[in-house]
Order: C-alpha cells, then sequence, then structure tokens
C-alpha cells in the first residue's frame, strides 16, 4: 500500500465547506501537476512508440485493457482513431472489464477477474505479432495483471499506462508509462487527476504511432473518414488549401474519391 499514491489522503479537507470558487481552485491547482508528471514518461513512451510501429507494420494490432475510468478511456481512444485516421475498426482494439455494459454502468466484481481480459480478447485471436496496453490507475488492477501476464507468456509486446511507482501492474509490462501525479482532490478519485493523465498519455501514444504509420501528411488528417457534414467540410478546406483549388472543386474532389489523400492525388495538373 506504500507505493498507492493515488489511494493517500487529499491535501484539501473540509471540502463540504469550501466556496465553489476554491472547490474550482483547488481542482485546479492539482491538475496543473498532470502534464509534468506525464512530461516524465516520455523516453519510456518514445522505445514503446517505436516497438508498436514495428509490430504494426508486420500486421500487428493494439488492444487496451482496462476497468472502470481506465477501461472507459481505453475504448474511447480506441474507438477515435478509425474515423479521425481511417485504420480499421479492428486495428486498435479497447476492452473494459465487464464488457461493453460497464461503459455506462459498473459490473460488479469484474475488474477482479485475472483471467477475464485474456477471456475477452480470445474471439480476436490475439498473436504474438500484437501489442497489449494495461491501463490502471493503481497499478494493482487484477484484470490488467492477469492480462499483460498472459499477453507476455504468449509473446505480445506488453505496455502499461499507471499513475503509482512501481506497481504490480508496470512489473508485467516491458514498458511501463508512470505518471505519478499526486493524491487527488476528492480522496481516491482516480477519474481526476489519474484520468487526466492516463488520457493525456493515450492520445500521445496512439498519434505518435498513427503519425508514424503515415496516417498524417504535413499536419493534416488526409485519411479521416467523412462520417458527416462537418468533416466533409473540414475535408473539403484541406484539399482547397493544399491544392489551391476553389471550394467547389475541392467538395466534388473529396467526394468523388472519399478521402482528403486520394482526392489530393487526383488533382489536375496545369497543361
Amino acid at each position: 500500500m506504500e507505493n498507492r499514491i493515488t489511494e493517500q489522503a487529499s491535501a484539501y479537507d473540509d471540502l463540504q465547506r469550501m466556496s465553489v470558487h476554491d472547490i474550482l481552485t483547488g481542482i485546479n491547482r492539482e491538475d496543473a501537476r498532470v502534464h509534468e508528471a506525464v512530461r516524465q514518461t516520455i523516453p519510456v513512451m518514445e522505445k514503446l512508440v517505436e516497438r508498436i510501429v514495428e509490430r504494426m507494420e508486420r500486421g500487428g494490432r493494439m488492444f487496451y485493457i482496462g476497468a472502470g475510468t481506465s477501461g472507459r478511456l481505453g475504448v474511447t481512444d480506441a474507438s477515435e482513431l478509425p474515423p479521425t485516421y481511417g485504420v480499421p475498426f479492428d486495428l486498435v482494439i479497447g476492452l473494459i472489464a465487464g464488457g461493453d455494459g460497464a461503459l455506462r454502468r459498473a459490473v460488479e466484481n469484474a475488474e477482479d477477474d485475472t483471467e477475464g481480459a485474456w477471456r475477452d480478447m480470445a474471439p480476436y485471436g490475439p498473436t504474438d505479432k500484437d501489442v497489449l496496453i494495461g491501463i490502471a490507475a493503481s497499478g494493482t488492477t487484477p484484470y490488467v495483471i492477469g492480462g499483460l501476464r498472459t499477453a507476455r507468456q504468449h509473446g505480445l509486446l506488453t505496455g502499461a499506462v499507471t499513475c503509482n511507482p512501481a506497481s504490480p501492474v508496470a512489473a508485467e509490462a516491458e514498458y511501463a508509462l508512470e505518471a505519478v501525479v499526486g493524491p487527488e482532490f476528492v480522496t481516491g478519485s482516480t477519474r481526476m487527476k489519474a484520468g487526466t493523465a492516463q488520457k493525456l498519455m493515450l492520445n500521445m501514444l496512439s498519434t505518435a504511432v498513427m503519425i508514424r504509420l503515415g496516417r498524417v501528411e504535413g499536419n493534416r488528417m488526409v485519411n479521416m473518414q467523412l462520417t458527416n457534414d462537418k468533416l466533409v467540410d473540414r475535408g473539403t478546406r484541406m484539399v482547397a488549401e493544399a491544392s489551391g483549388l476553389p471550394e467547389k472543386e475541392s467538395r466534388e474532389l473529396l467526394l468523388r474519391y472519399g478521402s482528403v489523400k486520394k482526392a489530393l492525388e487526383h488533382v489536375p495538373q496545369p497543361e
């Protein structure tokens, strides 16, 4: 328990007697600690990203596993990659203890099942080409510990995203990202600073991987899926800015070829 900083008592007390201003100021003050804690993970994260890219270039996939807030953050990150970068929906797979129903309502004892994560991964046929990232603020979640341990036995590359130092989850992973953000404003409420840190680390990890896999050109999401009017408008602007074509022609090209990348490949060349 000595390393479970996420469970230590808040530096603030009598929260119920605080003014709204003081509550918000205190939360904001604690949130300011997150960025430096995440920055400390960059050296390890850099190595992990490089290893993930190597696996994915050989046909591997990436799995996220977690329980509660950690699981929800993993599912969110995974689900946002296909529309953003045009990758298949089964390239990055987010799994939460208790199944998709746990995204909205906690499933009792699901996080205590050490065999649950590998059982949840089984329908996807994980192989030694794949990557598993275990997400656990406390670093003690049995669902994540068991999943990482079994994954390593099967040759998967493993990483961990945690907010406690020297945790059991980190010990099971080859690459441990440990953003030690300190006690929460509300004691033990790891959806707060710890959740923010995990969200930042997942953003950094997956975005760097997507860029290195060639899913971005310049600074543009040239492979994004055109799933709504906002994204069609965004894609039209990208084509217009990159090609110099009028907006009407840019939109026509975009809709004809289905992505910014393909539209730009078919921009008419001056005679």
